[in-house]
Formats: C-alpha cells, structure tokens, sequence
C-alpha cells in the first residue's frame, strides 16, 4: 500500500533525512521518500505488518509532527493556509527589524557620531550600555522563540538542524553578552577599569539577534519563491467548477460538485466549465480542453463523445452523463502524479540526501574545533568565540537539501502546463539520457485510423463515384468501410439495398435498379473486369502499403480508391527533432513489412522492424538495453504495455489505453508526438539546474565554512562577522530556490507546420492565423486567399497556419485573412 503523509516541523534536508531514518527502521516498510519542499511523506509499506498509526508514531518520536494527508485537493483551505503562514512570517521579518532599530542604534550608534544618553554614555555606565542592549533583544528574541524550541527539541531528539545551528549561534552570542555584564559588574566593584574597557565594547547582543532577522528576512523570500514552485498544481486545482447543473427526478437544480454521482445527468451551458468526466447524451458543441491537454484548438464533440471535467463548452447547451467522479476524473488524477511527481527525489538527489543527513553534526564539530584553535593559537575567546557563531549560521544544509526538489517541483509543473505528465523525478532524471526513441506505429506515429487518400474517377463523375462508394459501404462495420463513409458526409449518399457480402473480396450491392461491386482486384477478375490498364494508377497506391479499392458497375471499372492510417501532422517534425537531438528513432509495428517502409520513407526514421508480436516488442526493447542504449518506448495500445514497462522511459500517448497509460512514466495528454522530443528537452533542463543547484549548494558551504572560520585572518586579516553568516546563509537559499524559478521560463517548441517550403518555390508564405476552429473556418479562410489573382492557398487547420503561393504582398494577405473575421498573428 501507497500512503502519503504531512510531516510538520521539517525545516531543511536535515530534517527530511531524520524523518527518512525514523520511518525506513520500521518492519513493513518497503521505501519512503521525504520531501521538505511540500512537507510530505509517501511511504509504501505491507498493511498486515504496519499500520499508519505506526508510522505517525515513529515520526513523532522524531520530534516531528505527522498525519494522513486527504485523498481529496481542498485548494481553498491550502492556499489559505499558506497564505496565513507567509503573513505571520512576513509580520515576525518587520516586527525583527524595526525592534532592531533601536538596539543597533545603541550598540553601533556612537560608531557613526550619534549621540547617546549620558546614562549610556562612557565606561562607568558599562553595564547599563550593556543591559539596555540585552533588554532590547528580548522582544526579537520572544517574537522568533520558534527556532530556539524547534532548536533545542531537535538537540535532544538527537537530531539537530538548520534551527539547531541557528539556535546555538544565537544563544552563544546571547549568553557571552550576559557572561560580558556580570565580568564589568564585578570589574566596576574592584576598580578594574582595564578589564571594563576590554568588554564594554565587545559585547554580541546585536550578532544574536541580528542573526534572527536576516534568517526571517531569508525565510520569507525563500517560502515565496518556493510558492511559486507550487502554482501548476494551483493552477490545476484550480480549474475545476465549484457546482453543477444536474438533472434529478425531472427537475434540474445547481448543486456543489463534490455532490456529484456516477450516473448523473448534468446540464452544461455554453462558456461553463463541464463539471466532472462523462459522456454526451445530446447536443453537439466544441470543447475547450487546452488546460488538460495543452491543445489550443477547441474539438467538435457530438452524442457518445467522451467530456473531461474542468474543460470548458465553448459554443452549445448539451446533457452529458457522468462516469467518473472525485479522484477518479481525470483532473484529479493529474493532480495525483503532478504532485507524487514532485515529491519525488530523483537517484542525482541520493548525495545531497547523503551528505545533507550528516552536514549539522559536522558544522556543529567544526564550529569546536574552531572555538578551541583559536584559543589555544592565542587569540583570545571573544574571537575564537565569534569564529565558532560564524561557522554555525553560515553553513547552509537548505541549499543542498532544496537543490534537487525545486527543480522537480517546477519542472514537472511545467510538463503538466504543456500536456506532459511526469510520473516520477527517476523518470524525468532518465530521460535525459535517451539515446534511442522506440515508436509503435497505430495512433503513434499515424492517426490510428484508416483515412480515403487517394480517388480516381475513370468512367463517373468523382462525386458520384465517392456517393456510390459510400452507399455500398455504409452496411459495413469494418474500419475501411467507415473511412469511406466519413469522407463522403458532404455527398448525397444513395439509398442502396440487396446488399451482399463476399468474403475476403468486397460489397455488391443494387443502387437505383443497377448492381455495383466494390473490393479488391481479386473481385474484379471475378466479374469480368479488366484493371491492367490502370495499373500505373493503383500499383503506385499497393507499393506505398495503402488498401486499394476498385469499384464497377459490372460492365466498366467506374473508378479506384485508395485507404490508409495517414500520418499524423507532427509526426515527421518530431522525428526530425529527435534526430536534431542526437537520438535513434526505430519503429516497431505489427504491420506488414511494406507499409512499416513506406512509413519510414515518409517520416525517416532510422530503422523499422515489423510484424511483431507485444511479446516480441518487449524483446526487441531489452536487445536495445543490452546494447548499452538507454531507451524511451512510445506506444498507445494494450499490446505495448510490456514494452513500456521494460523500456527505461515508457512514454504513452495520452488517448490510448488506460492500461498503457499505467504502464508509461511519462503520458503525452494531447497525443501528439512532438512532446516526447519536447519531454526530453524539459528533462535535460532540469537536470542542468539541478546540477547547478547542487554545484552551488556544494561549492557554497566549501568556500564560506573555512572563511568564516577565520583562516584567512592570519594572511590577510579578512573574517566575518555573525551578522554577514547569517546573511550569507539567507541568500545561498533564495539563490538555489531563484535558480529552479529559471524553469519556468522553459518553452516547448511551436507546433510544427505541416506544409513544407519549398526552396524551389521562393514565393511561398506561410501566414500563422488564429480563430479557425472548424472545417467552415479554414473553408472561408482558403475562399479569402483564393479569391485573390493568382493566389494559391492551402490551409491547416490543425497547425493554425494558411501555405500561400503567388502573393508577396503580406498586407494585402493580412488583411483579407483579418477582414474575413479572424486574427493573423505573424506573416512569414
């Protein structure tokens, strides 16, 4: 059993790595993994050995704070927890400075010619000077309590932290003021003015709390940058409606979403948000699925269509049913693996997690031996004294336990953004290294249905051999059957009757009075028709692997038509990008070994292997390991569920199979190819930060622990204070957390047009148009374009772009695309 848990009082990776300890040392626990960024704890563990009231127990005894987190997002209640959190530390970061006014005023004030009260003023008011400071720390020292009681009890669990270093550096500080105020009392009683003198100026109130106000000041810009880190998941929760029309015993009413059941019939107007998962039961209208999918164009849907929740209904009223609900919709289950997601560590975490969980104890044992160096090298204990505080508040665990999580946080965040699920910070750690691509062909590299590409009209008109065709395949439920019917919907199809089916060969059947025959060659040698004078048509067609059809009315061939799974617009761009990439791209497919060639051709990719079995895929894939590939498998299908598992990356196009969609790593919601090039880049960029986060968490404690140790003093007399450690410290975390925030700034790759220019053609404009979003959209654009002299325009819809030979007047072009109701947005 997979259970997540919260786990409160966590506050660097030393934190996170004692929590770790606590909870993997109980029997029945199979992993756990920690996450100080979300406060979080997933642990997987054997339910007949261990209970969750075991494992709260365990980390309790930590001396950390645990409980079951819901199974439901509640974002009102998060963000507004948030909120107050962020608040209370924005007000105890004001409240630390302006009370630290006074004070350094009257530590450092006469430094500068200011003018101090003549009670305060000389060395026979010494311990006034000095108790006046130590009054003045105390309400900044009551206002940050937190990080002494979080401190301390993390010293006693025997499990110190950032705030164990924090308080030790504070409370040194504090106590050797107090220690400096008895000395000059007992001093001024024995007239021993010398040893008041060497004090009264050497006191370190404000190094105690000055240290707590830059910490404050770190801590709040690192939680809102870390805020940041969160907002795809926001953005998501977010999206889904507060209530829904639904329709029970007759009468429809609004209720609360969460009331929603399976079975439901929901109302959904134009412009609202649909609810929950479902399907249509009537109505026709386009869907606006952009926020789950990463697609902008909105797509038709008709009754029997399935609706994702959070969507939106962009253009008519229709009733739909629901069929899922809660955490099974699809939503929630992005939310689940964004979230898992990002609270998972990636193998390039293991030393930061390793070095993190003995990093406070050694700072601590650092921070003695400097004491006791500078003591016995003769420099007196207020300066070794002072070296130890520096070495304790300028060592910085945060940076090496944040280095990793940020980066995974937003840059699974910023997968989901673009329609790219990450399950896992292994698999986006993996994908980095891909050195071979392994595509299944149906519905991944083509559309996964067969399409009519090709008509030839001999002894009819081309319509009517379409109609005809059409006709006689419409008592057909086989796939090339409904290809033809659906690409003559705008024909007048006839009424045809006395329909027979002749098995492996084709459909005759009687249209007005006159028998027709559709089917292959071996049905025309049948009927006496002759098709050898075609062939330089349709051999053509057979040797490119598409299914040739010949229809007859028994006397003549009427015409040929070809069938085929087309490619899918993005395919052969996305190739091309993996390429670019330095990446094999081999195509497996239980296709015949002709059309898999033809494929190949069209796309280029390196190699094809075909007419193999799911089992055989997954051989295939472990041949490619064994080769010291690192390899992605790309599939959609049942029948790809093995591979995907045995591949390094199984990467699952977002509209196949739920169980192939279980099997992959990675899920491309829009079910476009040019993602996986897309996933890799965002993977490559991660691990980039990441490397450069742990550098320079690294090379930040390497430097600046033996500086504020002091061993440049002796050379050049440089060292630094308390106040400057503690500052320092503050910012190498913002700077790790500011660091990943670069991702956000990660841009995938436009959609690729699929109309090529030609260098042969120089005149060719390729104009990027939004506002198409259905056939008669791109039908009034291309009758726009057309309708000028000499213009030959070709429109993609799904790319949003118009091809245009025979103009170069682009103003010309921008205005008759804009004056016919829609926006150009560049004209290249």
């Amino acid at each position: 059993m997979k259970q997540k848990f919260h786990v409160g009082g966590m506050t660097c990776s030393a934190c996170s790595a004692r929590v770790d300890k606590a909870v993997r040392g109980l029997d029945g626990i199979t992993d756990v993994t920690v996450n100080v960024l979300t406060n979080s704890m997933v642990a997987e563990y054997d339910e007949s050995r261990i209970t969750d009231a075991s494992i709260i127990a365990a980390v309790t005894e930590a001396g950390y704070t645990a409980s079951v987190s819901g199974s439901d997002p509640k974002p009102a209640e998060e963000s507004s927890k948030n909120d107050n959190e962020l608040n209370a530390m924005f007000r105890r970061m004001i409240l630390s400075f302006v009370l630290l006014i006074p004070l350094m005023y009257v530590a450092m004030g006469h430094m500068i010619g200011l003018p101090l009260p003549g009670f305060l003023s000389g060395a026979q008011n010494a311990v006034s000077f000095a108790f006046a400071q130590f009054l003045l720390c105390l309400p900044i020292i009551a206002i940050n309590q937190h990080y002494y009681k979080r401190g301390f009890k993390a010293l006693l669990h025997h499990a110190p932290n950032m705030d164990t270093l924090i308080t030790i550096g504070s409370s040194a500080s504090l106590f050797y003021g107090i220690f400096a105020i008895f000395r000059m009392s007992h001093a001024i009683g024995a007239n021993q003015m010398d040893i008041v003198s060497h004090y009264h100026h050497d006191l370190y109130f404000e190094s105690a709390v000055m240290i707590l106000a830059f910490i404050n000041l770190g801590k709040y810009l690192e939680a809102r940058a870390k805020g940041k880190t969160g907002d795809a998941i926001e953005k998501l929760v977010n999206l889904s409606p507060k209530t829904a029309l639904i329709e029970r015993n007759g009468t429809v009413a609004e209720y609360p979403a969460d009331q929603i059941r399976v079975g439901d019939i929901i109302h959904v107007k134009p412009g609202a948000a649909i609810p929950t998962d479902g399907i249509i039961l009537s109505g026709d209208t386009a869907v606006d699925e952009s926020a789950i999918t990463g697609e902008s164009i909105p797509k038709d849907k008709s009754v029997g269509d399935a609706v994702i929740g959070a969507t939106i209904n962009k253009s008519s009223f229709f009733k739909m049913e629901a069929t899922k609900i809660g955490s099974d919709t699809a939503l929630a289950t992005i939310i689940r693996l964004v979230e898992e997601a990002g609270a998972s560590k990636a193998p390039i975490a293991k030393l930061a997690d390793r070095v993190a969980g003995i990093f406070v104890p050694v700072v601590m044992a650092l921070a003695l031996l400097t004491c006791i160096g500078w003591m016995i090298a003769g420099y007196g204990f207020e300066f070794a004294l002072s070296c130890g505080i520096c070495v304790l508040v300028i060592s910085c665990p945060c940076a090496l336990g944040l280095a990793t999580p940020v980066s995974i946080m937003v840059g699974t965040g910023k997968g989901a953004e673009n329609g790219i699920l990450i399950k896992s910070g292994e698999a986006l750690e993996t994908a980095h290294n891909i050195s071979c691509v392994v595509l299944d062909k149906t519905g991944t590299v083509t559309e996964g249905r067969p399409q009519v590409t090709d008509v030839y009209a001999l002894s009819i008109p081309q319509n009517e051999l379409i109609a005809i065709a059409a006709a006689l395949e419409s008592g057909s439920e086989h796939p090339i059957a409904s290809a033809i019917v659906q690409y003559a919907k705008d024909q007048n199809i006839p009424a045809a009757d006395s329909f027979e089916t002749l098995q492996g060969r084709g459909i005759s059947a009687q249209i007005a009075q006159k028998r027709y025959y559709i089917g292959n060659l071996r049905l025309m040698d049948e009927i006496g028709i002759s098709c050898k004078a075609h062939a330089e048509t349709y051999e053509p067609l057979e040797s490119d692997g598409k299914t040739t059809l010949f229809l007859s009315d028994g006397n003549a061939l009427c015409g040929i038509l070809s069938v085929a799974d087309t490619l899918k617009p993005t395919s052969k761009a996305a190739i091309d990008q993996l390429k670019a990439l330095g990446i094999q791209v081999l195509m497996l497919t239980g296709d015949n070994e002709k059309t898999a060639r033809h494929i190949q051709q069209q796309t280029g990719i390196d190699r094809v292997i075909a007419e193999v079995l799911p089992q055989e895929k997954e051989a295939e894939i472990a041949k490619l390991a064994a080769d010291g590939h690192c390899v992605a498998m790309v599939g959609d299908g049942i029948n790809d569920a093995p591979a995907l598992v045995r591949a390094d990356v199984g990467i699952a196009i977002g509209a196949g199979t739920d169980i192939a969609i279980e099997s992959a790593d990675i899920v491309l919601m829009r079910s476009d190819l040019s993602d996986v090039p897309t996933a890799i880049r965002l993977s490559k960029a991660v691990i980039r930060n990441i490397k450069q986060n742990l550098f320079w968490a690294f090379f930040y404690n390497t430097c600046m622990i033996p500086i504020a140790a002091g061993l440049l003093y002796p050379m050049f007399g440089l060292r630094l204070s308390p106040m400057l450690g503690s500052a320092a410290m503050s910012l190498s975390s913002l700077f790790v957390v500011s660091n990943a925030l670069r991702l956000k700034l990660f841009r995938a790759h436009a959609q690729p047009k699929t109309v090529t220019q030609k260098t042969e053609e120089p005149d060719m404009i390729t104009m990027k148009i939004e506002g198409m979003m259905c056939g008669h959209c791109k039908a009034a654009v291309e009758k726009a374009l057309n309708a000028i002299d000499g213009v030959t325009a070709e429109v993609n819809l799904e790319a949003k772009t118009a091809s245009v030979q025979g103009c170069t007047d682009k103003e010309l072009l921008r205005k008759v695309v804009t004056d016919a109701g829609y926006d150009v947005i560049s004209v290249e």
